[in-house]
């Protein structure tokens, strides 16, 4: 049995997005039951030179999109990442998951070997479609979940693995 590109990224993507929503709404709500002043969570870092939460959220939500748009063969819309609050950091998940749902399999499935070069500081990467999602799309997704999870956590708001995984669906 093979599985298609199609279903080891959108529907992936999605669940992952979903999480991080729920799992901001989670900080949203003790950051309105302690009374913070509404920026300290979404500045929040884990260390002085890591990125603040609401850069992680513009970083998650890039990934998804340029992955589905590359693999697809489109052109990503492009967002100005001035979203700090988490009603608009909620609003650009939102906004991802509606851009992501508007795929269909047969756009991405057969993207295996598409070429893919991504533009970075130290020079252009080139990866296969295959390469990108599973060696560049997914560990840097999941990356940028988990330090957004991990800020959260490390300033107190409960959540816990289970918040991380999401409901599991088995169909």
């Amino acid at each position: 049995m093979t599985i298609s590109m199609y279903r080891a990224s959108v529907p992936v993507l999605i669940r992952g997005l979903t999480n991080l929503q729920a799992i901001l709404g989670k900080g949203q709500a003790h950051a309105a039951e302690k009374q913070l002043e509404p920026s300290v969570l979404p500045n929040a870092r884990l260390f002085p030179d890591m990125l603040p939460l609401a850069r992680q959220v513009h970083i998650v939500t890039d990934n998804a999109k340029g992955c589905a748009a590359r693999l697809a063969g489109v052109e990503a819309p492009r967002y100005d990442d001035v979203e700090v609050s988490f009603d608009e950091l909620t609003t650009r998940i939102e906004k991802t998951i509606a851009y992501l749902k508007g795929f269909k399999p047969e756009q991405i499935d057969g993207s295996e070997a598409r070429h893919i070069s991504l533009k970075m500081r130290s020079g252009p990467v080139e990866f296969s479609g295959l390469d990108y999602l599973l060696g560049f799309v997914l560990p840097n997704f999941y990356f940028h979940i988990t330090t957004a999870y991990n800020i959260l956590r490390h300033n107190g708001i409960e959540v816990g693995k289970m918040d991380f995984l999401g409901k599991q669906n088995n169909g």
